[in-house]
């Protein structure tokens, strides 16, 4: 059974709006139109996708398992249309998701090794915002993306390129702004809040980035954890950064859609991952022991 990718698009906008008139006024179709579709669907597959009321409209339990696989499957079929598009143009080039200092400090060296690489392709940075790179990926606006771990690794490949340590981010005139070390216990993060933690401080703030977090830090009004190439990138007289003995590491990481065949991708992550190694922060010989490797690499 084939079912198009316009039907698809009908039954998600339904299921997400839960009522067919928003869902129409969302495609820019006929209400009766779009009723009509999503029978024609139910028919087809031989379940009832919806359970309908004059009041309401919920997804049945096998139509939440089809939404469960649509919305992936949507999303890369828009990824797709959107790489081949920029791949055919004349300056076609690939887009290297980064955000701004929080690259290992290592971005211009690994545009300037990728050239060498075989099969290289000429690329391009697309800047960001915090927490902004997977998207990127999924919705094929970026090629690859250079970014500290992230959580959520669903249709993602990744492989690291460099571990460093965290340090603690302090108000000059905190208690421990002098000490030669502290442990996550004095700062109140647990282990497992250390690679979200910045993250995490900045919503509970109210700011935007971490440039903004790191002035309330200097004004006294918040803590932090960064990896030490950020806080390398970020001197300020009123921000401290001391090393912490019991935190783990932080592991950038080079990223890619799951699907990728791409060599020019290929070529971007031997180059970061070359880089990293000739500057020896790749950490061999002690590696994060959450670091998730990939199950193969680009291109290949």
């Amino acid at each position: 059974m084939t079912v198009e990718s316009r039907t698809l698009r009908y039954f998600v906008a339904v299921a997400e709006e839960r009522n067919f008139t928003r869902a129409a006024q969302r495609l820019g179709i006929a209400g009766p139109a779009l009723s009509r579709a999503i029978q024609a669907l139910e028919a087809d597959l031989g379940v009832r996708l919806f359970e309908r009321t004059t009041r309401r409209v919920e997804v049945t339990e096998p139509g939440a398992v089809l939404l469960a696989g649509a919305r992936p499957a949507l999303e890369a079929l828009d990824a797709a249309v959107l790489r081949t598009a920029r791949a055919a143009a004349p300056d076609g080039r690939l887009l290297l998701a980064v955000k701004a200092d929080a690259d290992g400090g290592l971005l211009e060296d690994i545009l300037a090794a990728v050239s060498t690489e075989p099969d290289a392709e000429p690329v391009a940075v697309r800047l960001c915002g915090w927490g902004e790179h997977i998207g990127l990926l999924r919705s094929g606006e970026a090629d690859a993306a250079l970014m500290f771990a992230p959580r959520d690794r669903a249709g993602i490949d990744t492989d690291v390129v460099a571990v460093e340590p965290h340090v603690a981010a302090l108000p000059a005139r905190h208690a421990l702004a002098g000490s030669r070390r502290v442990r996550l216990a004095d700062l109140g993060v647990g282990f497992d809040e250390v690679d979200d933690q910045a993250e995490r401080a900045i919503d509970a703030q109210g700011v935007h980035d971490l440039a903004q977090l790191l002035t309330l830090v200097g004004l006294g009004e918040a803590t932090t954890v960064v990896p030490r190439s950020v806080a390398a990138a970020y001197p300020r007289p009123a921000v401290a950064y001391v090393p912490i003995e019991d935190c783990p590491p932080a592991t950038l990481v080079i990223a890619w859609p799951e699907n990728s065949r791409s060599r020019g991708v290929a070529a971007l992550v031997r180059a970061a991952t070359a880089v990293a190694s000739a500057r020896g922060m790749d950490g061999a010989g002690a590696p994060d022991p959450r670091a998730v490797r990939p199950r193969r690499t680009a291109g290949a």
